[in-house]
């Protein structure tokens, strides 16, 4: 019985061991987890270190930063300034010198178009001006005549009625051969034509030509389009939520494909319709026009939708990892022992860094916009120069680790 008791003596004793060690062991295998969780994001650089690195020091500043907000869009003309031709009877195209690209003036010929309708306008216009001529001269003849009382006055309210007749009609068909770009005044029995000449309506460049020598055209069809690039504008496209920190009279930054000069033009106009992607159009006036730009050339934009106080730092205190934005700040200064020879006793000065994630803003003139977390002590002296020699310090001493 003696020896039962001793024997679970014993096992009851291992028992309690085996559970202290595993308790034990498991409170030190977290210890070193949450240390190495810490030493990632800090390093230390001794007085050389730091002076070798040439880092320097400074605080987060409030500065004033323009707001901005990107958007997309093109290169356009105003409609006064793009102008497509037609026929307006029809017609078939009997001469044309016109290429894509070619430079026009306005009033120069630009086509030919043929038309048997265009001989009968203009025999009717002659043979109406010339009933209009004779009946000017009755009416004025019957005028006389009832002055001195000769005629009837039916017989003068007839002249007088035919004389309107015809100059209506003549003032129409002058109407019309005006529209085909004839001169009224030119027409005579010597001078009717089947051909009838189109004119460039402005000064500009030929950007579409979508006929060819003998096609019959229907007054439908566009000949030709003509666009004047010497004011061209920008129109650009604002999502809905951006609408509010628009204002004309703003500036706008923009760069064209394969352009890295920006270029810069000025609010001139707000939509006032909202379309169904939820967008509004903005037109542009660019401030130093240039004759070598084109109508829908697309453009990327940066409008500046006015300034604000933030918290800042300078450029080269921000640094790029991993897709992420960090910045370093320096923990108190401490004493750093190092025992030499076994008998000396050296003191020296360590420099420890924390990196910190932090949100960016809006960058203007050399300083960025900073969103730090919000236990950050405004106090902390920040790096603001050389931030990737830390940065690749740390993530060295973490290789040989």
């Amino acid at each position: 019985m003696k020896l039962l008791v001793k024997y679970l003596f014993i096992s009851i004793a291992l028992i309690c061991l085996s559970l202290l060690v595993s308790c034990g062991g498991k409170t030190t295998s977290d210890e070193p987890s949450a240390s190495h969780s810490e030493k990632e994001n800090t390093t230390e650089f001794t007085q050389a270190q730091y002076e070798t690195a040439r880092i320097e020091l400074g605080k987060v500043q409030r500065k004033q930063i323009s707001g901005t907000t990107k958007v997309n869009g093109m290169l356009d003309v105003p409609p006064q300034q793009k102008v497509s031709i037609s026929v307006p009877l029809g017609g078939f195209l009997k001469s044309s010198s016109l290429l894509q690209g070619s430079r026009v003036i306005k009033g120069q010929v630009i086509a030919t178009i043929e038309n048997l309708e265009f001989i009968k306008l203009q025999q009717d216009y002659v043979e109406a001006k010339n009933q209009f001529e004779f009946a000017q001269t009755d009416y004025q003849r019957q005028q006389q005549l009832a002055v001195e009382s000769v005629n009837a006055m039916k017989a003068l309210q007839q002249s007088k009625t035919t004389f309107i007749s015809w100059e209506v009609k003549v003032s129409s068909l002058g109407e019309q051969l005006k529209v085909l770009g004839m001169n009224p005044s030119t027409v005579s029995p010597t001078t009717i034509s089947s051909l009838i000449q189109l004119y460039a309506p402005i000064n500009g460049y030929v950007t579409k030509v979508n006929v060819n020598i003998g096609k019959y055209v229907n007054p439908t069809d566009i000949l030709f389009e003509i666009v004047d690039t010497e004011h061209l504008h920008a129109e650009l496209t604002v999502f809905e939520k951006d609408v509010p920190k628009l204002r004309i009279g703003q500036k706008v930054r923009f760069t064209l494909a394969n352009e890295t000069v920006a270029r810069t033009a000025t609010v001139y106009l707000l939509g006032r319709e909202i379309s169904a992607d939820r967008t509004i159009r903005i037109h542009c006036h660019i401030d130093k026009e240039d004759t070598n730009l084109l109508p829908g050339m697309y453009l990327q934009a940066i409008v500046e939708t006015g300034g604000a106080s933030v918290n800042a730092l300078p450029n080269d205190a921000i640094i790029d990892y991993q897709g992420k934005k960090y910045i370093f700040y320096q923990l108190n200064e401490q004493p750093h022992s190092a025992l030499k020879d076994e008998s000396k006793e050296q003191h020296a000065t360590e420099f420890h860094f924390t990196m910190m994630e932090v949100q960016v803003g809006n960058s203007e003139m050399g300083y960025t916009e900073v969103i730090p977390p919000p236990d950050f002590n405004a106090d902390n002296q920040v790096v603001v120069k050389n931030a990737y020699a830390i940065l690749s310090k740390m993530k060295n001493s973490e290789e040989e680790e």
